[in-house]
């Protein structure tokens, strides 16, 4: 992912209030993904209602909205993306019923940083590929055995195809050698004899 150009990286959202950490983490971060930073619960909700965002990296302990709810309002708006815990609060027993994928502990060594968001990134890109699988083997089989007049015609059917096109864009930015993976879904024969 190091080589790809800034628009072909995954998206990452920093939230901390904390502005030196905020920014010392994003310049980690620098070439893994595109990074946009806020610095509260509210801003960063917003981020995630205007973008598509693949990975959020979020403080537990901010004023105002805390990282927690910010969590929770994620997980209520049913957030397409993983989220990373960033925080000098340490674990207790709460954290069994918070919807995270990762909890780091900071300070956090650039390596451990990268590591994590490039993992998240991976375990959505082999998520959303199943969805995109699905997805393409119902636009496959209705290719092949319905006419294309027909197909164009059907909103539930083009709904589909363009739900199809966002995750392969998607899925791209997020995981590398997808066009094998794709190559090799499409050589499948779908249609009957």
């Amino acid at each position: 992912m190091a080589d790809s150009s800034e628009a072909d990286l995954p998206r990452a959202l920093l939230v901390d209030d904390e502005r030196e950490v905020a920014d010392a983490y994003a310049l980690r971060l620098r070439g893994l993904c595109q990074i946009e930073t806020v610095y509260d619960g509210e801003s960063a909700l917003d981020v995630v209602d205007e973008e598509t965002i693949d990975v959020v990296l979020l403080d537990r302990h901010m004023p105002g909205m805390s990282g927690d709810e910010v969590l929770e309002a994620l997980s209520d708006r049913g957030f397409e993306g993983r989220v990373i815990m960033v925080t000098a609060i340490d674990p207790g027993f709460d954290v069994l019923d918070m919807p995270f994928d990762d909890y780091l502990c900071k300070p956090l060594e650039r390596e451990d940083l990268r590591s994590a968001v490039t993992q998240q990134c991976q375990v959505l890109g082999y998520e959303l590929l199943g969805e995109y699988f699905s997805l393409e083997s119902k636009r496959s089989v209705l290719e092949a055995e319905l006419p294309a007049s027909e197909r164009e015609d059907h909103e539930e059917y083009q709904h589909l195809q363009e739900r199809s096109e966002r995750l392969a864009a998607r899925i791209g930015r997020l995981l590398e050698d997808t066009e094998s993976l794709f190559e090799a879904f499409s050589e499948i024969e779908r249609e009957g004899r």
